[in-house]
């Protein structure tokens, strides 16, 4: 692993590239940093760690976790990608709903098109979204994300917005559209000229850059200080720990995982050369909807308590189904429910069985067993059925893990949300994307990369006589097992020690 990073400077071309991703990364940071004007940033400050230490916490302490800690400066890069991520979805669903969308996508030069389109949508979004945020801060009791604010502003004796009006939320909106717009130019550059899908990287900088402020939220909660007792039991956070290595192997088994189905492509004879007569494989992907369906799941569930606050706002009956909206076994049915749901629907939109059966029988191919046609096109969505199912009860449990871990052992909501949800699963999916990207410039220039070195030394007529046999997978599991336990038990003792 060391000498891969090593290696990784060694190539101009490469480490042009990964200096050139981490230079914007680091322009992605300042600009969260920047706030707004008109805006007293440091009342959002102290209302958003009241919000984190608490258990269960708030949607608006899992938007700030996505926007990298900017919602809470009231930054410039307050409202992220997002507005750009749910453009795209919008416009993905259209071209699979709408045939002049979907012909216009297959056409020279309709993918251009299509992202222009999704462009426009951005700005729309951004107008939208950077104007009922600055309603939101004028008057909080309007938003269902900053409730429990009011009391902040008057513990503190400020105002959030000290020139409310017209021109305070036509620079709000003017500046949060600018400020996306200069976010999704980086992730184009990034992706263009550094390594990296450039919007999967910025979303998870931003989520990473909160950890920091997880651990110290964390080590509040477990360690004691000042004489004052421990808020929870010294053991959960070993057994948390332990915890943690589970869910981020299961997270990277079952992103990887794959159902592969067996090709076979007829012979053919062209001219003096025969084509086809070999085996290949088409993956179907267990996970295949990604993290899209939490995505959907989630912007669904601020749309009732939204339009609940903002039209029955003197109502108790109302901002009782909020809460339960917002947190309760309500919330954990529909999430849950939802979640399955969209598990289907992109996979519907997404995923076209007739298509690649007619494309396999154009070119010669079939899948053994099965014949060509409408059988193979039944049979791929069958199989995808099942492996959709599985995946859905994988997201479910993942996207429910933290509001359930943070409720039940009175955990940080934002220690939690390092635990699972859509967190873990978008850094764990982009380090794995990146670090392949990475690998395919090494393997080029003959270079180990970061996984199994003895694909690489195997291209040589190399002897081991003399070097040792390299381990087996399975001892390397063990080995890693065996190192983990040993940490989790020096964490152990070192609690023990320090509470006796």
């Amino acid at each position: 692993m060391i000498s891969a990073f090593t290696n990784t400077l060694k190539i101009p071309e490469l480490r042009s590239r990964v200096m050139f991703t981490l230079l914007l990364l680091v322009v992605v940071r300042i600009g969260a940093a920047v706030s707004c004007p008109g805006i007293n940033a440091s009342v959002l400050q102290a209302w958003f760690a009241a919000q984190g230490t608490q258990a269960g916490g708030s949607l608006a302490a899992l938007l700030n976790i996505f926007s990298g800690g900017a919602l809470e400066n009231c930054a410039v890069f307050s409202l992220g990608v997002m507005p750009y991520i749910s453009a795209s979805i919008m416009i993905q669903l259209l071209t699979a709903v709408i045939p002049r969308l979907g012909k216009l996508a297959k056409e020279d030069g309709g993918r251009q098109k299509i992202m222009q389109y999704t462009r426009y949508a951005t700005i729309a979004l951004c107008v939208v979204q950077g104007y009922y945020l600055s309603l939101s801060f004028e008057d909080p009791k309007l938003s269902p994300f900053l409730g429990g604010i009011v009391d902040t502003i008057n513990k503190m004796g400020v105002q959030l917005v000290s020139d409310p009006g017209m021109v305070f939320r036509v620079m709000t909106v003017i500046t949060l559209t600018a400020g996306t717009m200069f976010l999704m130019w980086l992730g184009d550059q990034i992706t263009d000229r550094g390594v990296g899908n450039g919007m999967s990287l910025i979303i998870s900088v931003g989520i990473v850059a909160q950890l920091p402020s997880a651990l110290v939220q964390a080590w509040k909660t477990f360690v004691p200080t000042g004489g004052q007792a421990s808020q929870v039991n010294p053991m959960v956070l070993v057994l948390m720990i332990a915890f943690l290595f589970i869910v981020i192997a299961a997270v990277i088994c079952v992103t990887q995982a794959q159902r592969r189905i067996s090709v076979q492509y007829a012979k053919r004879v062209v001219g003096r050369k025969v084509y086809g007569g070999q085996t290949q494989y088409m993956p179907l992907k267990v996970n295949y909807a990604g993290v899209m369906p939490i995505i959907f799941a989630q912007a669904l569930l601020v749309f009732p308590s939204t339009i609940a606050t903002m039209v029955f706002n003197s109502s108790d009956k109302a901002q009782k189904v909020v809460a339960m909206l917002n947190d309760g076994w309500l919330h954990y049915t529909l999430f849950g429910a939802m979640i399955f749901f969209f598990s289907y629907f992109w996979v519907a939109t997404q995923f076209q069985p007739q298509q690649i059966a007619e494309d396999l029988k154009k070119y010669g191919g079939y899948v053994p067993g099965v014949r060509p046609g409408k059988p193979t096109a039944d049979f791929l969505d069958f199989t995808m059925t099942r492996l959709t199912f599985a995946g859905a009860i994988f997201l479910t449990i993942i996207a429910i893990l933290p509001q359930m871990l943070s409720h039940q052992l009175k955990v940080p909501y934002t220690t939690a949300q390092f635990f699972g949800g859509t967190s873990l699963l978008i850094i764990v999916g982009v380090v794995l994307d990146t670090m392949r990207q990475i690998e395919a410039h090494l393997i080029q220039r003959h270079y180990d990369g970061f996984l199994r070195k003895g694909r690489i030394r195997g291209r040589f007529d190399r002897t081991t006589g003399g070097q040792g046999e390299p381990l087996k997978e399975g001892a390397m599991l063990w080995l890693y097992v065996g190192i983990a336990l040993l940490l989790i038990a020096g964490v152990a003792v070192f609690i023990a020690g320090r509470f006796h």
